[in-house]
């Protein structure tokens, strides 16, 4: 079995990045993540691939603000002309087009570990239907699936983009009365 070479973009638009974090990234994240267990038994091939998906993920699932760099570049990041939401209004209220923000570079990590815990592109039966308070009851449909993109993940990204409108990442709530 072939191993896959992660090849991280590193804010100058490489044509062939395949992730936007290296193993070391994920595993310095992990190291303040209550429940890294996930990630740090898991083989370094494993990883890898992990790594690559969440990416692969991220750029399917999110449309970031700004422009891509450079037309050749694989992937979503770097982007010009993003709006930062953090600056404090002393610098230009724009990321730099040379980096890839450090909430991405988190987001793929997230996604990575959440992926070698469960399949999240197939993961139906997740989506809450109905909630009812009188025998404290949650009722679930495999018609919703669980976000394809975790809601941490989602918390970090959504500061530089929008999730497009995907059927992984819609749940209905119905609010059921019993009588």
């Amino acid at each position: 079995m072939a191993t896959i070479a992660l090849i991280k973009e590193d804010g100058t638009g490489k044509a062939d990045a395949n992730t936007y974090a290296s193993a070391a990234d994920a595993d310095a994240y992990h190291e303040g993540h209550l429940y890294a267990s996930a990630w740090t038994g898991a083989s370094a091939g494993d990883k890898d691939k992990a790594l690559v998906m969440a990416t692969r993920l991220i750029d399917a699932e999110y449309q970031f603000h700004g422009y891509r760099v450079k037309a050749t570049q694989a992937l979503q990041w770097p982007r010009s002309n993003c709006p930062d939401p953090d600056a404090d209004g002393s610098v230009v209220n724009v990321l730099t087009s040379a980096a890839v923000p450090r909430n991405v570079l988190w987001a793929t990590c997230e996604i990575a570990r959440e992926l070698l815990i469960v399949d999240r592109t197939a993961a139906f039966g997740e989506g809450l239907i109905a909630t009812w308070t009188a025998t404290d009851g949650l009722k679930y449909s495999k018609h919703y699936p669980r976000p394809v993109i975790p809601k941490v993940a989602q918390a970090l990204l959504t500061k530089y983009g929008v999730l497009l409108c995907s059927r992984g990442a819609m749940v209905c709530h119905v609010r059921m009365c019993r009588t």
